[in-house]
């Protein structure tokens, strides 16, 4: 819970902004990311792959399974209690170019602004332990999904805004986010079930 609290001040605009800021090197890496958010800041750090997910990035080959990999990792450690995040160095060699990221990232400013706009404290219930635990055990789902969704189309995106969604409940408490949240899971699911049909 502390370590959650550290990271309350950021909304998810400010993510954004910050993300927006980190790619407009000619590359940025894992790592350098890592430390500009704080090896603490759980939450901020949860959201940056979920938002690159859920951009035109996903597009790059790898990109989804390398994000899905760091949220289940970070969500997993975020879960066990642990006071600060830990990565793979394989994870954290990894880099986006910077211009084209850019571009890709600013395009996430109106959903980032229509979370920060609508999250507010409201099914305070949902947002307590052990709901807490069991909405971070949703989060290391969805990662460890990811890498295996990747030909799917939709579903990484899908499950990255699921993410996103889970990460402004805890940040806000909002319990009818992580609602939202599990049924973009739900969906999400649905068009893994549908796709695996026409096989």
């Amino acid at each position: 819970m502390a370590v959650e609290n550290q990271a309350k001040a950021k909304r998810v605009d400010q993510i954004v902004d910050q993300l927006e800021e980190l790619t407009g090197q000619n590359r940025v890496s894992v790592r350098e990311i890592l430390e500009a958010f704080g090896n603490r800041s759980f939450l901020p750090v949860l959201m940056v792959p979920a938002l690159l997910v859920v951009s035109p990035l996903s597009g790059i080959p790898l990109l989804p399974t390398i994000c899905g990999l760091t949220i289940a990792t970070v969500a997993a450690q975020m879960f066990a209690g642990r006071d600060h995040i830990w990565l793979p160095r394989f994870v954290m060699r990894r880099s986006l170019g910077g211009t084209n990221a850019q571009r890709a990232i600013r395009r996430l400013h109106g959903f980032a602004r229509w979370l920060d706009e609508h999250a507010r404290d409201r099914l305070r219930p949902l947002m307590r332990w052990p709901s807490r635990k069991v909405i971070q055990a949703l989060c290391i789902l969805c990662g460890a999904a990811m890498p295996f969704l990747e030909l799917v189309p939709f579903s990484s995106s899908m499950l990255g805004a699921a993410v996103l969604l889970f990460g402004t409940a805890l940040l806000i408490r909002d319990g009818l986010l992580a609602l939202l949240g599990m049924i973009l899971m739900a969906a999400a699911a649905t068009v893994v079930l549908a796709v695996a049909g026409l096989f």
